[in-house]
């Protein structure tokens, strides 16, 4: 069965998409630590970051650094935080969290609360940033 992440890169289920190349795909986490909490994931279905094979291990990684780019222009913070966690949903994912202090990267804090807007907002200008800074992806 696919993984709800599968389920978001082919459409069935809607995202507040950030942006996707050939093998990766960005969208927001909709229970997020911080406004801006971007997940990265490969478009294959693989449950284990490590057992990603070394291509795409680096794409995903590149893509997420072009992610955060993206973030850092648009949400004010002194980083991206970057969390690998995975034991949520069985297929490899990158957390990329803007943060001003350690403890806003802990997912035992309290979620930010946003509305439909405020995700579909954050989105576009997220994606927008990413596709000024990089046209080819």
């Amino acid at each position: 069965m696919a993984s709800v992440f599968t389920k978001i890169v082919i459409g069935e289920i809607p995202s507040y998409k950030i942006a996707e190349s050939d093998e990766c795909f960005a969208f927001l986490d909709i229970n997020p630590l911080a406004k801006g909490h971007v997940l990265v994931i490969p478009k294959k279905e693989i449950d284990y970051i490590f057992d990603l094979d070394d291509e795409l291990y680096l794409t995903l990684f590149d893509f997420a650094k072009k992610v955060g780019k993206a973030i850092e222009s648009v949400i004010s913070c002194k980083r991206i935080g970057m969390i690998v966690f995975g034991l949520d949903v069985p297929h490899a994912h990158i957390h990329l969290i803007p943060v001003n202090k350690a403890s806003e990267m802990s997912f035992s804090s309290p979620r930010v609360e946003l509305t439909s807007k405020e995700f579909m907002d954050i989105a576009g200008e997220i994606s927008r940033a990413f596709k000024k800074m990089y046209p080819k992806g």
